[in-house]
């Protein structure tokens, strides 16, 4: 399947497809939405079967990397891999050929559901308890991380859903819907007690904390203190992404969590390096490159990078722009060097894609991705790690809440700059590197000298002030480039930052709007109707519009 020791997955996914047949019946976690999942099948194993944890642990981890997209094909899934559709959807390139690319518009209706991981959070505690026979062993604790996320995973695209009672549909077979507010409160605490249960294990004197936590089940590699660090990164993550709840909402104690995490590195140990991400491995064999595993190795000039991202990067001279784009052919035409910002456009969303086309095509209007970077190697050789959580992303959540005055644990400005400078470590870039450029296809054009320096000045912290957040959420939006799943949607919808384009025809929709929410998975309706209908009522007014705004964003 999908393992870190990447020479032995064909006989983990093997091994995999195998036991997630004959465990079928032990899966006694999920909701109403999956009811027929749970019945009772004469030819698998009994509830009170064993499977190996590590097994288990496999399927969840590539879940994660997966959302929904590649494990299942479920309506509404969409893959969280590079160059798919969700990283149009975030402004980093847009198509300019729907034939090879796909189309721009935004026009999602219902959401994929994480469910799926839900059920395997619950088979997993069960099984650690089964196995290890106590609640303090470290898979019992991740499963506790793995609930937590499969549930903000879900609300953040539709609203309130079952939390509580979800994962027991004997007792629940129609379990009722908590509201936001109570699924972020509830899914803080599952993250509370997985840092407790997994510092307690890296406390004992057996353990060693630099070991692998599970070399066979968990593809990403990760060692024992390293999965208690995600946790609580991925908690600060979340406690973030409540700011437009932190002062209504007191019970949610959103600024004392966070404070308390800064303050005490030793019980919430959080990622400290670059080496401490959470990063998707490729290979040619079995876990290709996404642009290779859709067969769009030929097609570079189909998609453009787009100006949402380019303008942020070209103004500021950020080297990050000689990594991802080449220079637009016509700006080269019309004489301009490699190492001219100027030379480097992006394409607008808003604009129809036939437009783009025209303009891509006949007049060399845009930039295109590297083609050396990212077209050459099916193993993703040359390309960027893929992270699924990083510490680039860590430190810029941390500025926010320091730039927000919610803890005094550091300086905004540190972490805003040490933030930036693990994103530029992740390319590979140094202060007087030269970089070869290349066309389309990776023709050489030229080369340019990366400078650090200026673009490290031209960014300098403006302060704790709107400035000074507005900069630490631009440099996160640059560093989510291909990585990270929909976080760089969600702090635009969040905060409005960077300026996503909008309003042209190009976007897809009947307003011309991007849409605020994803609308509930259509099982939803079918198999829990009074309570669904219930919801949607209480927020959105009986309509499950993608445009209403949830609590979370109000």
């Amino acid at each position: 399947m999908y393992k870190t020791q990447q020479n032995k997955n064909i006989d983990m996914k093997k091994n995999l497809i195998f036991w997630i047949a004959l465990t079928a019946v032990i899966v006694v976690t999920g909701t109403g939405c999956e009811k027929g999942d749970l019945l009772s099948n004469p030819n698998v194993a009994s509830q009170t079967s064993v499977v190996p944890v590590s097994l288990i642990l496999n399927h969840m981890t590539y879940s994660l990397y997966a959302g929904g997209g590649v494990v299942d094909s479920r309506p509404g899934s969409y893959n969280e891999t590079p160059w798919d559709q969700l990283y149009i959807w975030q402004q980093y390139y847009v198509s300019n050929y729907p034939y090879y690319r796909g189309n721009n518009f935004y026009n999602w209706s219902v959401s994929a559901t994480e469910y799926d991981l839900l059920k395997y959070a619950g088979l997993l505690g069960s099984q650690a308890y089964r196995q290890f026979s106590n609640y303090t062993n470290k898979y019992y604790g991740l499963a506790k991380f793995f609930q937590a996320y499969s549930l903000i995973w879900y609300t953040q695209r539709v609203g309130d859903i079952p939390a509580k009672q979800a994962g027991n549909p004997t007792a629940y077979p129609t379990p009722t819907y908590n509201s936001q507010h109570d699924v972020y409160q509830y899914a803080l605490a599952l993250l509370d007690s997985a840092n407790t249960i997994l510092g307690a294990y890296n406390a004992l004197p057996t353990t060693k904390p630099g070991a692998a936590f599970d070399a066979s089940g968990d593809i990403f590699g990760l060692t024992n203190l390293q999965w208690q660090k995600v946790v609580n990164t991925y908690r600060l993550r979340v406690l973030v992404s409540l700011s437009k709840r932190a002062t209504d909402n007191a019970d949610l104690n959103i600024p004392q969590q966070f404070a308390t995490i800064l303050a005490n590195p030793s019980q919430y140990p959080v990622m400290t390096s670059n080496s401490d991400n959470m990063v998707f491995k490729y290979n040619a064999a079995f876990n290709q490159y996404p642009i290779f595993l859709h067969g769009w190795a030929p097609y570079n000039g189909y998609a453009n990078i787009c100006n949402t991202y380019l303008n942020l990067t070209t103004s500021t001279k950020d080297p990050r722009t000689f990594v991802t784009a080449t220079p637009a052919p016509g700006q080269i035409k019309a004489g301009k060097l490699v190492g001219d910002f100027t030379a480097y456009v992006g394409a607008d969303i808003s604009t129809a894609i036939g437009t783009i086309q025209t303009n891509s095509a006949n007049s060399g209007m845009y930039s295109f991705a590297n083609y050396s970077r990212y077209y050459t190697s099916s193993s993703a050789a040359n390309a960027e790690p893929f992270i699924l959580i990083g510490y680039p992303e860590l430190c810029f959540n941390i500025a926010e809440g320091l730039n927000r005055g919610w803890s005094t644990t550091g300086t905004a400005a540190t972490w805003y700059t040490n933030g930036i400078k693990a994103s530029l470590s992740n390319y590979g870039l140094s202060q007087g590197q030269t970089l070869t450029i290349g066309d389309v296809g990776g023709t050489t054009l030229g080369t340019v000298t990366v400078d650090i320096n200026t673009f490290l000045t031209n960014v300098a912290y403006a302060g704790n002030n709107n400035a000074g957040l507005t900069q630490i959420l631009q440099q996160k939006y640059v560093a989510f480039f291909n990585n990270s799943g929909w976080e760089a949607y969600y702090n635009w919808r969040r905060t409005g930052i960077p300026a996503f384009s909008q309003g042209g025809a190009g976007i897809g929709t009947p307003s011309n709007l991007i849409p605020r929410r994803f609308q509930y998975g259509s099982d939803e309706a079918l198999a829990n109707t009074t309570n669904n209908k219930a919801a949607i009522q209480s927020q959105y007014g009986g309509t499950d519009d993608i445009s209403q705004n949830m609590w979370l964003v109000k």
